[in-house]
């Protein structure tokens, strides 16, 4: 009896599968994996790491019984990270990351022979940190022997869907944030990629996130213990499909999604940009979703915690709620792999400032918790100073399973909270799979779930933070100057000190 859907997530943290019925979670499991960061503003990942993880998830899905059980796949991942296959659909190099930073002369270069204002309505993107096109720049010109290897670029799960069918594409959301896609025809953008030198070919067929790329091969049946023609999907970005999973299915709903990376997400029911924001589809056919993505969040806590050699996460949250509303005075600009929105500044840099003798570890990762939530604050304000109205205010992902940094992110944002322990960029691409396959007949179901958990923002709180955010917007103002100093010294670009 085919009558689950399987959803896949590549986390930048680690790999998720969930089957799901059509109104129960059967199974979910998952397994860490490491960030690969070898030089400054480099963000890499080994898919080779990927794939037997997977596989090895797989097979424990088949030892409990579900694998046969699958009537559609999806994959969900990390957006727009950047995957570079050979003809046989082998991996060339690691995959890099979307906040890897490393492209820094390419998109300067970029923006002074793009024209900004007609590439932002064409592609509704900016020139920046995020796009592919720099980053498959710079790999033709420091790497070029694996720029001439490269038969396909694509996304991280479309890597893992193309694995499973054997037959290469890229889903729609990964297309429009490479910056390659004429966003209202939904094509590539051919002048463009003439442009910068970029062979269309490479660039492999466009899908809707809910049309069927393919079916599983014979040999990755035997592989992964999966049953060879199960339908697969296009599958969702990852901060799409956790938009799905949180239930934002209303214009005015915002989601807060705290992962190894920061995304926000705003929908829409028009065609609306914002230029210090992304704009994507929603997995709902005709809604959008304005979106902005932090560099950093849970990969930041995952650095504090390896430099201290600890993987005592409880611990630490409880020595954060002994500090105090402001971490005792200190004030940390999250920018430790530059940053995306919505200052899109490759450049800047971490800062844990105010620190005194006195202050201890509570106090430093209590300052983690809090500047990844000024960084979304930041973002709520450009929503509010365009004039939306933000109606429902959801979180989800990794860190929001901490309460103590959801009372953070409420207080510093000033707005109550809606958090399911379920919901995750897994979840909502076993719903798109479920639905594709006829399991659901919508994709309303989170609504039907548990009740959420409210957390309630203390007044109290949130006007001492509105304090300590204004220190942390002149922070950044007043170092922008001095990281462009700091980048030209550390890159070699000034001769003397």
């Amino acid at each position: 009896m085919k009558d689950l859907a399987l959803g896949i997530d590549i986390g930048t943290t680690s790999i998720k599968i969930m089957a799901i019925g059509k109104d129960e979670i059967l199974f979910q499991k998952e397994k860490p994996h490491d960030l690969i960061s070898q030089k400054a503003g480099f963000a890499e990942e080994n898919s080779k790491i990927w794939w037997e993880d997977l596989k090895s998830l797989l097979f424990e899905l088949d030892r409990n019984g579900f694998a046969n059980r699958i009537a559609s796949i999806g994959v969900t991942g990390m957006v727009p990270a950047l995957v570079m296959l050979d003809d046989n659909l082998k991996v060339i190099r690691n995959v890099i990351l979307q906040n890897d930073s490393r492209s820094t002369e390419e998109i300067e270069f970029l923006k002074k022979t793009i024209k900004d204002e007609e590439f932002f309505e064409l592609t509704a993107n900016t020139i920046n940190q995020q796009i592919i096109f720099p980053k498959i720049m710079w790999i033709r010109k420091n790497e070029p022997q694996n720029f001439q290897k490269a038969r396909w670029v694509m996304g991280s799960y479309d890597f893992i869907s193309t694995k499973l069918t054997g037959i290469p594409h890229v889903e729609l959301n990964w297309a429009l944030e490479s910056g390659m896609l004429l966003v209202k025809e939904k094509r590539w953008y051919k002048d463009l990629l003439k442009e910068i030198g970029i062979e269309e070919k490479i660039l492999p067929p466009i899908f809707e996130p809910a049309e069927v790329v393919g079916k599983v091969g014979k040999e990755v049946s035997e592989e992964t213990g999966l049953p060879a023609g199960i339908p697969v999907i296009a599958g969702s970005a990852d901060h799409i499909a956790a938009s799905l999973a949180a239930g934002l299915v209303q214009e005015g709903d915002l989601l807060l999604k705290v992962g190894g990376a920061g995304d926000i997400m705003f929908v829409t029911d028009s065609f609306k940009t914002e230029k210090r924001l992304f704009f994507d589809y929603h997995d709902i056919p005709g809604k959008y979703i304005l979106n902005g993505c932090m560099a950093t969040s849970g990969s930041l806590i995952k650095w504090y915690m390896n430099l201290l050699n600890t993987d005592n996460y409880d611990e630490l949250t409880k020595l954060a709620e002994m500090s105090s509303t402001g971490s005792e005075g200190i004030v940390t600009l999250p920018y430790f792999l530059g940053e995306k929105t919505p200052i899109f500044d490759t450049k800047a840099r971490g800062l844990i400032f105010g620190l005194d003798l006195h202050h201890g570890r509570g106090d430093i990762f209590r300052s983690l918790l809090e500047s990844v939530s000024f960084g979304f604050k930041d973002h709520v304000e450009i929503l509010k100073e365009d004039g939306f109205k933000i109606k429902r205010v959801f979180v989800s992902d990794g860190g929001a399973r901490n309460p103590l940094w959801r009372q953070i992110l409420s207080d510093v944002i000033g707005m109550d909270l809606k958090y399911k322990k379920e919901k995750g960029s897994v979840f909502g691409v076993s719903l798109l799979a479920a639905y594709a396959a006829g399991i659901i007949d919508n994709l309303c179901w989170p609504d039907k779930m548990e009740k959420s958990e409210i957390t309630h923002f203390n007044l109290q709180n949130h006007l001492k933070y509105e304090k300590y955010y204004a220190i942390y917007k002149k922070l950044y103002k007043s170092l922008k100057p001095i990281y462009e100093e700091l980048y030209n010294l550390r890159e070699g670009k000034k001769d003397e000190i």
